[in-house]
């Protein structure tokens, strides 16, 4: 599975987090990865894997940060909004529905 980006040309910055969450997609190939900029400063990501049942929420973030934590500093600041949900919890998700339809930031 490929990481979905919603930009045609990601920048430096979201190229550096692709990057990273292309080292988890490797270990978890179920899993479902999203990454979009929603303003200047602002990286937004969503992670749906089937494999998050059995994780409680600390666990999800042990998972994905042990791959965004060799990211530089400057890269991370960025990270705004990172979702890690099973497929069947982004159904009912909010804060998903902003991947599926992307609000523009006036920013």
């Amino acid at each position: 599975m490929t990481i979905k980006l919603h930009v045609r040309r990601p920048d430096p910055i979201l190229r550096q987090v692709v990057n990273a969450l292309r080292a988890y997609e490797e270990i978890h190939p179920v899993a479902e990865i999203e990454a979009y900029r929603q303003n200047s400063v602002s990286v937004r990501i969503r992670v749906l894997n089937p494999e998050f049942a059995d994780k409680n929420r600390a666990q999800r973030e042990e998972d994905i940060w042990a791959f965004l934590n060799e990211l530089p500093e400057e890269t991370l600041a960025e990270i705004s909004l990172l979702l890690l949900l099973t497929p069947d919890e982004a159904k009912k998700s909010f804060a998903s529905f902003e991947f599926d339809d992307p609000i523009p930031s006036k920013l």
